[in-house]
């Protein structure tokens, strides 16, 4: 039967779900690395500081297979059920999907009727998945308008293009590949959208090729890695623009557009220049003649390092590389987060004029060399570093995970990642300290990745109406 009010979930303006109440309940991915008698699994974390588990696994839920490789998963309905592009606000937020990208299975749990005990209810194997859209390798989740969003690096023999395929967000059929008119874009990585603006963002990283293994050097020297963003209709399902970020400028991962639907602009974080090994968070926006620009805002540089310390993958550099892998942008659009996987720190920006980012805290844990403790235990140095940040509604909170993926976590931590996650408080004004009393360790074997709250969170949303103006 077909709900008669909105899921209470979907807000129809990003001021209205940072007023929401606070998530009691984190998912998170957590994967097994290769074929170590293990299998993949959905962890559930208690986040509410009133209950007597606060900061700990409560349940998991445990997957046919291991080796999936488990990455960005998403809800099969959120606000963007109530935009009048596609509305459909009888939906509500109750599956997680989660894909596979060394398997092409896609996964989806129901968080009905006990959100601390989901459920698995369906696997779709990735042969269906090449079938019914040309692609394999899927990576990223979104829930959009008209149906669930996802993306795929590239084709099943591991080469390009890459792309979008959308599956029916109450029945989990694939409907087939996305694009209608592909353009030039070959390497895929990450999508989202401006709905108010009729347009659709992709970055790239490479083909499952060029990335399955580890960090390939010749690539990565010769620039083959992906330094561009891809402008869509998105109605149309039509490419219109390329946007070259320069060719030393490689892997552009992580898309962060403005919440408030009224505002034209973005940030995609790139991991890598392969000059000095900084790496750099871009700001595309629609300039005055309505044409969409890329610019650099950011540039956080490489930290100088003992060869002896470092995994041979970087000794020849004699640098730790930031090696930026996420970013998260809160709902009011004022605070940017960049996960510095390599150097072991999470950096936090006031991003109220976009084009003139200011650093406003920071905060270390983990890393190449550092191996910085939690303060829980100051003195036990970590390995891994802030890698998936999630930020809640309210801004007030930020989660993090160590692990990347399982070939690249070899090359630059060969030690292992042991699975941790953690959480941050906001200050007031700017500035974020860890939670002591929030230090999450997974057991041996399972490595957490990406992390999504209950009833929603900053990274998870997409709105049609700005809401409250902002100052």
């Amino acid at each position: 039967m077909a709900r008669m009010l909105p899921d209470p979930t979907f807000y129809p303006s990003p001021a209205m779900a940072g007023e929401a109440p606070a998530e009691r309940l984190a998912y998170v991915t957590l994967l097994t690395p290769g074929d170590n008698g293990k299998t993949d699994a959905l962890g559930v974390v208690d986040t509410d500081p009133a209950s007597p588990e606060f900061g700990r696994l409560v349940e998991k839920v445990d997957f046919p297979h291991g080796g999936n490789e488990l990455h960005h998963f998403g809800w099969n309905a959120c606000s963007s059920h109530l935009c009048a592009y596609a509305p459909s606000p009888h939906m509500e937020r109750r599956y997680l999907v989660v894909p596979g990208v060394h398997s092409s299975r896609i996964h989806v749990v129901d968080t009905k009727p006990d959100p601390r005990k989901p459920k698995l209810i369906k696997v779709i194997e990735g042969e269906e998945v090449a079938k019914k859209t040309g692609y394999a390798f899927p990576h990223t989740v979104h829930c959009g308008p008209d149906g669930i969003y996802m993306n795929a690096l590239g084709a099943p023999n591991g080469e390009g293009p890459g792309g979008i395929f959308v599956l029916d967000h109450e029945t989990f059929e694939i409907k087939g590949a996305w694009e209608r008119d592909h353009g030039p874009q070959n390497l895929s990585y990450d999508f989202w959208w401006h709905l108010g603006y009729d347009t659709l963002i992709t970055s790239e990283w490479g083909t499952p090729n060029m990335v399955k293994d580890g960090v390939n050097p010749e690539l990565l020297l010769a620039g083959k890695y992906g330094h561009a963003l891809h402008v869509w209709d998105l109605k149309g399902r039509k490419h219109v623009k390329r946007i070259e970020l320069g060719e030393r400028e490689q892997m552009a991962l992580e898309l962060r557009p403005a919440h408030d639907p009224k505002s034209a602009y973005g940030f995609v974080g790139v991991v890598v220049n392969l000059d000095d090994l900084s790496s750099s968070i871009f700001l595309w926006h629609m300039d005055e003649n309505d044409e969409w620009q890329a610019k650099k805002v950011i540039t956080i540089p490489a930290e100088a390092a003992d060869p002896a310390d470092l995994p041979p993958a970087i000794q020849p550099f004699g640098a730790v590389p930031p090696l930026v892998t996420d970013i998260g942008l809160s709902l009011d659009d004022r605070t940017l987060y960049v996960s510095c996987w390599g150097t072991g720190e999470l950096r936090q920006y006031d991003v109220t004029e976009p084009s003139d980012p200011k650093l406003t805290g920071t905060a270390k844990i983990g890393g190449i060399v550092r191996r910085t403790g939690h303060p829980s235990d100051p003195g036990r140095p970590l390995n891994g570093g802030p890698q998936m940040v999630e930020v809640s509604r309210d801004g007030k909170r930020v989660y993090l995970t160590n692990a990347l993926y399982t070939p690249w976590d070899a090359q630059f931590y060969p030690d292992g990642i042991r699975g941790w996650m953690a959480k941050l408080d906001v200050q007031p004004g700017g500035g974020i300290e860890f939670d002591p009393s929030f230090f999450v360790e997974f057991e041996e074997g399972l490595r957490p990745h990406q992390v999504r709250l209950d009833g929603g969170d900053a990274s998870s949303d997409s709105f049609c109406y700005s809401g409250q103006a902002r100052a």
